[in-house]
């Protein structure tokens, strides 16, 4: 992949300089943080501009997995990075399995922990780390330039090969083609020239965020606003399984904590045995028939 020439890369939105944050240097703490602060508060306008991409996002990552396909998020630096963070987050939350949703890091694992910018220009790492996948897969790809050649290299190759496409960036002129679907928030310049890290950054996380969840709750593990497909691998999610299943379920505490020890620590059976007065097997079966779905198994509308 050819890259961009010197000019080129100045002109990106996101190499730009700020007119609201010059001498910044000059400035008081608390005018530092004013600044920023200012800036920061222009990030979730941008990101809600981007509702309906956000939205196509949702469903498109929620057919990949009813047909068992696998999402990998993946990015470099910053960017990476919150790649890491979403598919590491998804198992204790919403009970997907390790392979479901993961995620691919320019520069491996150890560059999670220490910065390893020129792997951001390796684009045959990028077509190989998306090596197997077919098209029931998707590929999210971060790249707050839109022109990081780990992503742009990897997108390509997953188009090839039929995977759903998604690029998250902060350049409403990323290249054509990149991908199927681009998410774009319009941020604009950083409070300190490049550093990608402070809007366009908090704009991919909020993008991130929008996706699992929204593709979480099109899948039915959330039931209400509550996580019903948790995993009770802490103190902390174990009480909070108990509490869901007491308020779902409109038992006591002492009964929640029984029948979520009965149902396999799962919250969803654990709510049908209360609601229904089903044992766990029963229970099970019928979130079966109802594509684990729990609103459809209690026959709420």
């Amino acid at each position: 992949m050819t890259p961009l020439p010197p000019r080129a890369y100045a002109r990106l939105p996101t190499e730009r300089p700020n007119p609201r944050t010059r001498h910044i240097d000059r400035r008081s703490a608390l005018g530092i943080a004013q600044a920023i602060n200012r800036e920061d508060a222009l990030v979730a306008l941008a990101v809600g501009r981007q509702s309906r991409a956000i939205a196509q996002g949702m469903e498109m990552l929620t057919a990949c997995l009813r047909r068992k396909g696998a999402i990998v998020f993946l990015g470099a630096g910053t960017s990476g990075r919150l790649a890491v963070l979403e598919a590491a987050e998804c198992p204790p939350t919403y009970g997907t399995a390790p392979r479901q949703i993961r995620a691919v890091m320019a520069g491996g694992r150890s560059a999670v922990f220490r910065s390893k910018e020129g792997a951001e220009d390796n684009g045959r790492a990028g077509t190989r780390a998306v090596a197997g996948l077919d098209e029931a897969d998707a590929v999210v790809g971060i790249a707050a330039s839109g022109v990081t050649p780990f992503v742009r290299a990897a997108l390509r190759a997953a188009r090839r090969q039929g995977c759903r496409t998604i690029l998250i960036t902060s350049n409403e002129s990323a290249p054509a083609g990149s991908a199927e679907l681009t998410i774009a928030p319009s941020v604009g310049p950083e409070v300190v020239a490049g550093s990608t890290r402070l809007k366009s950054g908090t704009a991919a996380k909020l993008v991130l965020n929008a996706l699992t969840t929204g593709t979480m709750t099109l899948l039915g593990k959330v039931y209400d606003h509550w996580m019903v497909d948790l995993q009770p691998t802490s103190r902390k999610l174990k009480l909070r399984g108990e509490r869901i299943i007491a308020e779902l379920g409109q038992v006591g505490p002492a009964r929640a904590r029984a029948l979520f020890k009965a149902s396999g620590w799962s919250v969803k059976t654990a709510v049908v045995m209360a609601r229904k007065a089903l044992t766990a097997a029963q229970a099970r079966k019928l979130l079966a028939k109802r594509s684990g779905s729990l609103r459809q198994a209690l026959g709420a509308s």
